[in-house]
């Protein structure tokens, strides 16, 4: 498998269920922050009820989260407060070293974790690396770094190529 095809492509992350993880064998899920669980920038837990609801309950129906973030250690801390789960921001992805401590804080295999996020050069390809099951989902919002609006271009070319065209 190529390092950068996700192993499931996804609308949102609420279409991730405890059906669907134990159809893939999956007990636990790096979760990335933006464009993923919550739209860029943003820091208003109303506008993402519907997605703080799935977290509590896949918690409660016993899948372990962890948030493996490249954003700041400050957003990503005032958002685990919210989420209730354990994680990091700045994690350096797609380093295999960040998927690592990330796995042991889950005290779960690789085969045995799905890796969530937005974006083929950081969230898949870490996983991939890493040995993970890799879900890509669309990104919440359109984001206005030069470099992201880069990476979204070569992406999509990426996708298109494994049969995904996302007009995002």
């Amino acid at each position: 498998m190529s390092l950068l095809r996700p192993h499931d492509v996804i609308d949102h992350v609420t279409n991730i269920t405890p059906e669907f993880l134990a159809d893939r064998a999956l007990h636990g899920l790096l979760l990335d922050l933006d464009n993923t669980l919550v739209p860029y920038g943003s820091y208003d837990p109303q506008g993402v009820a519907q997605t703080l609801a799935w977290v509590r309950d896949l918690r409660l129906s016993g899948v372990k989260l962890y948030l493996l973030s490249n954003a700041t250690g400050r957003r990503a801390a005032f958002w685990l407060e919210k989420l209730e789960f354990q994680g990091v921001g700045l994690a350096g992805k797609p380093n295999p070293r960040a998927f690592r401590r990330a796995l042991s804080a889950l005290q779960l295999p690789p085969a045995q974790v799905g890796m969530v996020g937005d974006q083929l050069f950081t969230d898949v390809l870490g996983g991939n690396l890493s040995g993970m099951h890799t879900i890509l989902v669309r990104p919440l919002v359109t984001n206005a770094l030069p470099h992201t609006r880069v990476a979204r271009r070569l992406e999509r070319a990426v996708l298109r190529r494994y049969g995904h065209d996302w007009q995002h």
